[in-house]
């Protein structure tokens, strides 16, 4: 689910500074995080390069 695995990949870094680093607001970066919006997926790939991952191991991963 990629709620936890966004909290995992963000780790101790504030949500404001990835948001920050995204060009998105802490409040957006949250509701990905929490799974109550779906990024565009420009944004989706954004995220994975900025994580160094893939879209599919964050959004798509089933466990």
């Amino acid at each position: 689910m990629e709620r936890e695995v966004l909290f995992s990949l963000r780790g101790n870094t504030s949500r404001t500074v990835v948001a920050n680093d995204l060009n998105i607001t802490p409040q957006m970066l949250g509701a990905i995080e929490r799974g109550d919006r779906t990024p565009s997926l420009s944004l989706a790939k954004k995220i994975a390069d900025y994580y160094g991952t893939t879209v599919d191991e964050i959004f798509f991963t089933s466990e």
